[in-house]
């Protein structure tokens, strides 16, 4: 099992910046090392997207809507997520989810609220 303690969600207006966090803990992080930290976001009515993701080793994604203002970072010594998001737009809006991929399993985090809007 994996829990998480997410933070930094809000409403922030347009070109505004905000900054997640999502520390991860469980067993699964001793048993097995390798693992995926990142977000996917949600707005109601559609799919989940994968937004950004990184490895341990720091090798990372972005999903091209948000390349150049977003910036995902890991602390592998507290097993923490960073998101950092520049230039904020009123389709970023959506709930957040912190994620951790370890083999074979995806574990979720409750989510947190991001709404851009003046």
């Amino acid at each position: 099992q994996v829990q998480f303690v997410e933070s930094g969600g809000g409403l922030v207006q347009p070109g505004g910046s905000l900054r997640l966090s999502c520390a991860a803990s469980g067993s699964v992080f001793s048993s097995d090392p390798w693992n995926v930290l990142g977000w996917y976001r949600q707005v109601p009515g559609n799919q989940r997207e994968l937004v950004a993701s990184i490895t341990r080793d720091g090798a990372f994604y972005y999903a091209d809507s948000v390349k150049g203002r977003f910036t995902i970072s890991r602390d592998n010594a507290k097993n923490t997520a960073y998101l950092q998001m520049n230039s904020l737009k009123r389709e970023d809006t959506a709930v957040y989810y912190c994620y951790c991929r370890v083999p074979g399993k995806t574990y979720w985090g409750q989510g947190t609220q991001v709404t851009v809007s003046s």
